[in-house]
């Protein structure tokens, strides 16, 4: 009967665990539920200079619409400027850009793959130049589309001083299209409502989530260009600010229509990248944010043990305890009988019950989601409460690709779009 206390033991400890390390994230589920906007700023704004950034491969299908929904920005256009890089194409993406108004940079290196190392080539291009008179940057998707007052409210938050960088409200302009796409579309508004705005409210740190994001050319000049090269840069930027004490905000106001994976194939590869990518964070940064927690005072201490809980690999750590329980199971067989009833009674338990909290708060997450951004998501009610039921099995399919991450070596892929799909907030 050892073996049966063991488990017990082992499987309360854990479950003692990941709720003492996870749990702070109910207070922000409940901030998010009472308040989502911070209010308005009341004192006069200073109107600053951006540059807005536009990493793209290949594009020359969307990248005009992303040009002109910047052009048509409610902000004075001598205060913003429009560059694209393109980066390693093999279409007519540059032109494009160039007939739409763009600023253009060509970059041709097959061996440096990825945005970071597209952001840093422009950068430096851009200091050498003796052009980087700006005050910010405004990095973007060649896929996104721009709401006409994403640079006044990105602005406003700048102008009140002290952010390395800004994230934005991020929404899907092909939400409905099917439950891949509506499961990337709800994981953002859940990030937005339940995370971000938390998080601003308390005056932490967020991450950066890879577009629509604003970083101060003062940190670019600081970091010497783009330092990043992870396959999620912009979570190792996000851990670095946090290391480093800077302040990452958030503002609401600033919208963005991102257009999400509809085929299966795609959504596997982008988020083994971003799997992967987090290993590599993992991997380099944990012991620096575990020190950050213990050295650093108040705010700082806090941002780096929030970010080393969202770069921790919490699905591998599942994984592990639950295969720990079905070893157990297996390895019991040739026991009594009595002894095999109970331990499959305590593991078998335990892996039912994991697996089916792990669904129902899913569940729950997506349908608090949806139901507190409803207005935000324009699909029709069916289709809403139809990807409710879908959310959780699109966030099951992360075991499968949380396990390839482990094992396979993965280098970056471009993401194809096509355009298409209804912007998701009017």
């Amino acid at each position: 009967m050892h073996i049966i206390h063991l488990v017990e033991g082992f499987n309360l400890f854990l479950a003692v665990l990941f709720t003492v390390v996870y749990g702070y994230q109910l207070v922000y589920l409940l901030l998010g539920m009472i308040r989502s906007h911070l209010p308005a700023s009341v004192q006069p704004v200073a109107l600053h200079r951006y540059a807005a950034v536009i990493s793209a491969r290949n594009e020359e299908g969307v990248i005009g619409e992303l040009i002109q929904s910047l052009k048509h920005q409610n902000y004075p256009q001598e205060y913003l400027d429009v560059y694209v890089i393109a980066d390693n194409c093999t279409d007519n993406t540059a032109q494009a850009a160039r007939d739409a108004g763009a600023i253009v940079y060509e970059r041709y290196n097959q061996r440096e793959k990825g945005k970071g190392y597209a952001l840093d080539f422009f950068f430096r291009a851009l200091a050498a130049q003796k052009k980087d008179r700006y005050d910010a940057y405004l990095i973007f998707d060649a896929d996104n589309l721009v709401d006409p007052n994403f640079t006044l409210e990105m602005n406003k938050v700048f102008d009140q001083g002290g952010y390395a960088a800004i994230t934005c409200y991020r929404n899907s302009r092909n939400f409905g299209a099917n439950w891949i796409s509506a499961g990337y579309g709800i994981w953002f508004l859940r990030e937005a409502r339940f995370l971000n705005a938390p998080r601003m409210l308390l005056g932490t740190n967020w991450h950066v989530s890879g577009i629509g994001f604003l970083i101060s050319a003062d940190v670019v000049r600081e970091n010497g260009g783009w330092p990043f090269h992870l396959l999620t840069e912009d979570i190792e930027f996000s851990v670095s600010c946090a290391l480093k004490g800077r302040r990452i905000g958030y503002c609401s106001k600033a919208v963005i229509y991102d257009e999400q994976p509809t085929s299966f194939h795609q959504s596997w590869d982008q988020r083994l990248r971003w799997s992967k990518g987090f290993y590599q964070v993992n991997a380099n940064y944990s012991v620096g944010l575990l020190r950050g927690f213990a050295r650093k005072p108040g705010r700082k201490a806090w941002s780096c043990y929030d970010m080393l809980m969202t770069v921790a690999p919490g699905m591998l750590l599942t994984l592990g305890i639950l295969s720990f329980n079905l070893i157990v199971c297996l390895a019991c067989l040739g026991q009594p009988t009595y002894i095999v009833n109970r331990i499959l009674s305590v593991s078998g338990s335990f892996l039912l019950s994991t697996v089916a909290n792990f669904y129902l708060g899913l569940l729950l997450y997506g349908l608090l989601t949806v139901i507190f951004e409803w207005k935000h998501i324009n699909v029709p009610a069916h289709k809403k409460l139809l990807y409710v039921l879908t959310f959780p099995i699109f966030m099951f399919t992360y075991i499968p690709i949380s396990l390839a991450a482990l094992v396979r070596k993965v280098e970056w892929k471009p993401i194809y779009h096509t355009g298409s799909g209804s912007k998701a907030l009017s």
